[in-house]
């Protein structure tokens, strides 16, 4: 299984966000979509991802309103993708190593969709369920 297979079914809609919103903005986001992080994008170009975990961190540092804290000072800027057809495998051992829990996916220098360790997780469970059944109809044949 890839990771094409799991944006086949969840779909390619990311939630984006630009570097010049505020934190306040962010978080209004992440509740509005019931999601766990933004990408971040400036005239269509991915410029960093902002978690729930970044602004945690912002709160935690700078004790003050989120309406005066930007976007652009707290997001990740390295980030950590995964390709279209990054085995299911591979993703879920890299996102468990650099302890991520939502990884863009790209392809051509293009934002293709995200995927979160939620996503790995069950799509693991439904293949080893499928995998699981048709062992069972086999041993009783």
């Amino acid at each position: 299984m890839r990771v094409n297979d799991i944006l086949q079914v969840k779909g390619d809609s990311v939630y984006q966000i630009a570097p010049s919103a505020t934190l306040a903005d962010a978080v209004d986001r992440l509740v509005k979509f019931n999601c766990g992080s933004l990408m971040v994008t400036s005239s269509d170009a991915v410029v960093g991802i902002i978690t729930e975990r970044d602004i945690l961190k912002a709160i935690a540092s700078m004790r003050c309103d989120l309406n005066t804290l930007l976007v652009n000072d707290f997001m990740t800027r390295d980030l950590i993708v995964g390709m279209m057809d990054d085995e299911i495998d591979n993703v879920m051992g890299l996102m468990t190593s650099r302890r991520v829990r939502h990884l863009p996916i790209m392809s051509d220098d293009r934002l293709r969709g995200m995927i979160s360790i939620g996503d790995v997780v069950k799509a693991q469970f439904d293949s080893l369920t499928h995998e699981n059944h048709y062992l069972k109809v086999y041993i009783q044949s």
